[in-house]
C-alpha cells in the first residue's frame, strides 16, 4: 500500500475528514472532530499512525517488523505503520478499520448511535 492507497482508503470510512493541523506534511483523518489517523512521509517512506488497543499493539510489532509505537503519539495505544511493503495491505486496511472503530467507540453517544443508524454497525466496526 502506498501514500494514494493509504489516504483513499482512509478518507472511505463513513463521514472521515482530512486535516492538516500539524502542517502541510502531516495529514490528519478525524471523525466527528476526533482523529484516528495520521499519514505522512518519512525519510522517503510512507507512514500512519493509527490508534490501536494496548494489548494488540504489542503484538502486531511483535508480528510485523513495520509495525512500531506510535511515532509522536501515546505508544500504548498507538502504532506507527510503515508502508513500506512489510505489512500487507489487507491488514493495514484492518487496522485502519480498527482504529476508526475504536475512536467511534469513544464518541458521544448520541454521535455514536447516528453513525450507526446511518451506515449500519457491520460498516462502522468492520
Amino acid at each position: 500500500m502506498d501514500y494514494q492507497a493509504a489516504r483513499t482508503y482512509l478518507l472511505e470510512r463513513p463521514e472521515a475528514v482530512e486535516d492538516f493541523p500539524f502542517g502541510p506534511d502531516v495529514a490528519v483523518f478525524k471523525i466527528k472532530g476526533k482523529m484516528f489517523a495520521t499519514l505522512s512521509t518519512r525519510e522517503g517512506v510512507a507512514q500512519t499512525n493509527l490508534k490501536c488497543d494496548p494489548d494488540e499493539a504489542q503484538a502486531l510489532r511483535d508480528i510485523f517488523t513495520g509495525v512500531l509505537p506510535g511515532y509522536h503519539m501515546n505508544k500504548a495505544h498507538w502504532n506507527t505503520v510503515l508502508l513500506d511493503g512489510s505489512v500487507p495491505d489487507y491488514e493495514v486496511e484492518r487496522m485502519m478499520d480498527r482504529s476508526y472503530g475504536l475512536v467511534v467507540k469513544s464518541l458521544r453517544k448520541v454521535e455514536r448511535q447516528a453513525l450507526e443508524l446511518a451506515f449500519g454497525i457491520e460498516e462502522i466496526y468492520r
